[in-house]
Order: structure tokens, then C-alpha cells, then sequence
């Protein structure tokens, strides 16, 4: 029986292909790692965090029509080492958290910021004591 090996990538189709990119290097510091155009006419860009393997493939496909993010559809969720310094990082670029930050006793906690076309980045800091 054959299973899947890993995950490669995840993919989000939006819009303004080119908006959506400057957020993701410029508020979340991801690495584009290459870009072209499929056999059906999407354009397509990889992007990835510097800790991570797995991509997010941003797609724009004007054929296809516009896209409309529902809320609380997805997300995707990144680590951070302080949500405090994130939060200063994304007000010095115009952004502020939609929802949080929420902390937690044991030094953990999540917020979260609303990339272009409406979807959902999870900022999760994680926990540095034990609880007791």
C-alpha cells in the first residue's frame, strides 16, 4: 500500500498576487523561492519560513473569478519568539493584531493578523515555564 511521504505545500489563490507577496516577505520575513507561470495560465509563487520545509503557494488565476475569503475559513499559523516584538514589528509596517494577543501562564500564547485578501496568519509564541 503506498501513503504519502510529507506534506510539500499549501496552497492559497488570491486576488493581487503582488500585495499578498510584499506581506508575506516584508510582515512575515518568508523567503520567496521561485515563481512561474502553470500550463493553464496561474501564476504562481512559492514562498517559504526560514525554519521550515514546507511551502505556501500563492496563486492568482483571474480566470477562474475574484476570490472571496469567508471568515474564519483557514489559517496559517507561525511561531514567533515574542508576540510583544512582533506586534511592535507589524505596527511599525501599518498592521495591528485583529485578534489578541492572548497569554497563557506558562509564558505561551497566540494572536493573530489579517493578511491581504482576508485570510487568517495565527502568531503563536511558545510556552517558557512549566505550569504549576
Amino acid at each position: 500500500m503506498s501513503i504519502v511521504k510529507k506534506l510539500l505545500h499549501t496552497r492559497y489563490r488570491v486576488n493581487d498576487i503582488e500585495t499578498t507577496i510584499r506581506f508575506y516577505k516584508e510582515v512575515l520575513g518568508l523567503e520567496e523561492t521561485r515563481r512561474h507561470r502553470s500550463p493553464r495560465g496561474s501564476e504562481l509563487a512559492f514562498l517559504k519560513a526560514p525554519e521550515s520545509e514546507e511551502l505556501i503557494e500563492i496563486c492568482s488565476f483571474p480566470a477562474s473569478g475574484p476570490v472571496q475569503v469567508q471568515p474564519d475559513l483557514t489559517h496559517l499559523a507561525f511561531e514567533v519568539e515574542s508576540l510583544e516584538e512582533f506586534g511592535k514589528h507589524i505596527a511599525a509596517l501599518g498592521y495591528q493584531y485583529s485578534d489578541g494577543p492572548t497569554l497563557k501562564d506558562d509564558g505561551g500564547g497566540f494572536a493573530f493578523v489579517d493578511a491581504p485578501e482576508g485570510y487568517e496568519i495565527e502568531l503563536i509564541q511558545r510556552a517558557t515555564r512549566p505550569v504549576a
